[in-house]
């Protein structure tokens, strides 16, 4: 399995790849990121897996009869992501499991934050075949658009949309920072939440490459996930007045950069004193010359906790400290949420018989994942492969081939066991 590993990914790795960082510009419906889709595709039809789209520029490819065993029981489940085991195992029964991640990146990203889920997915599947093993439901692998949100600005857009966790119009209308819409790029108005489809769907496993080290910690090539914290992007603007960097007396500035300093580190201190994650590491400046005093600072605060009230605390403190300032400043301050996921428990009863199964540790994360969005929806579960150097999101982002292998035969098994039985 190693060498075809190997073999695979070899196909995709020079895709994107910026040849002075080593990073990826893998931005949603940008030309790497569609050449990836075509060769998702291609996968696809050397296995003989028909292609089908969501009208929200979401890829699925089949494997199985699409039109075999109907809608899983009761359509998309309502209890939410603590579904206990026999209920997983009901509706496991009756739809197709799906799998999969995305191909997006963040700017000068890591090689396998997302693309790992779906080359692993499709070496699954040729695992099983080789193994003789016939699905009994369909097995769907999936290619989530815009995960990152690092073009469009929300992230999980694809997921969000199939689910109806964003309207279709609010999501036609978002901007890159060249001003293409969302609806621009995918070449028409996303066609927004499907039940039918999502209804299909008994159970969805995401492998993916774990962004920290606690494998490396724990000695293990593959983990089974067991939450994602509740987090969210927050649009921090600060207006103030534009003015010479060299005649404007210091004591008549009204500079909204300072503003923003005071909040950044505002944002690090609270952060510390919950045991919290904050992070602003987006930041646009108007007029953005070195001898102006800016008009307009703009910056993104990605807020992360253990608890809904411990995140919903550090947002309000930094943003009170933030107005105060403005108001010392002489600026002016807007609050925006630009999105927010809750705290997702994946399916206890699903993760629980995973990690048996494969006798793999089980861990939380902090990062959000299309999994987290679907958890609402259908009984979900994530798998995670070891990353030696515990970094992501940045070119030393890492995963052996040895670690890669171990974690389709991990897939391999769990797709055995939800569609095959």
């Amino acid at each position: 399995m190693t060498g075809r590993f190997r073999e695979s990914w070899d196909g995709i790795a020079p895709i994107g790849r910026d040849a002075g960082s080593g990073g990826y510009l893998r931005y949603a419906l940008t030309a790497p990121e569609l050449r990836l889709r075509e060769w998702f595709r291609t996968q696809a039809d050397l296995r003989g897996m028909p292609v089908s789209e969501d009208g929200n520029g979401n890829l699925f490819a089949w494997w199985g009869d699409p039109d075999a065993g109907g809608p899983s029981t009761g359509g998309p489940a309502t209890a939410g992501p603590n579904t206990d085991a026999q209920t997983t195992g009901d509706r496991a029964g009756t739809g197709a499991v799906l799998t999969g991640s995305h191909f997006d990146s963040v700017p000068h990203g890591g090689a396998y934050d997302g693309p790992l889920g779906i080359v692993s997915a499709f070496l699954a599947v040729d695992e099983l075949r080789a193994a003789g093993v016939t699905p009994v439901r369909p097995v769907v692998v999936a290619a989530f658009v815009e995960e990152e949100g690092a073009r469009f600005g929300v992230p999980c857009l694809g997921s969000r949309l199939l689910t109806g966790e964003i309207d279709a119009d609010r999501a036609a209308g978002l901007r890159d920072a060249a001003g293409v819409s969302f609806a621009e790029a995918l070449g028409h108005r996303p066609a927004g939440a499907d039940p039918a489809l999502l209804g299909r769907f008994a159970a969805f496993v995401e492998l993916h490459v774990e962004q920290g080290r606690a494998l490396v910690d724990a000695d293990a090539p593959v983990a089974v996930g067991s939450a994602i914290w509740p987090h969210g992007r927050w649009r921090f603007e600060l207006r103030g007045e534009g003015n010479h960097a060299g005649t404007t007396r210091m004591a008549d500035r009204r500079d909204p950069m300072l503003t923003f300093a005071f909040t950044v580190l505002a944002a690090n201190k609270e952060a510390r004193l919950r045991d919290a994650h904050a992070t602003v590491g987006r930041v646009a400046v108007e007029p953005n010359a070195t001898n102006a005093v800016p008009s307009r600072v703009t910056g993104w605060l990605d807020a992360r906790a253990a608890a809904p009230e411990t995140l919903d605390g550090l947002v309000e403190a930094v943003r009170a400290k933030a107005a105060e300032r403005a108001r010392r400043d002489g600026t002016e301050l807007t609050v925006t949420r630009e999105s927010a996921t809750p705290l997702v428990t994946f399916d206890g009863g699903l993760a629980d018989r995973l990690a048996g199964l494969l006798a793999a540790p089980v861990l939380p994360t902090g990062a959000g994942h299309d999994a987290g969005v679907l958890a609402a929806h259908l009984p979900t579960a994530m798998l995670f492969v070891r990353n030696p150097t515990g970094v992501s999101h940045s070119p030393a982002e890492s995963a052996t081939d040895a670690d890669c292998a171990a974690g389709v035969v991990a897939l391999a098994r769990v797709l055995e066991e939800l569609a095959c039985h």
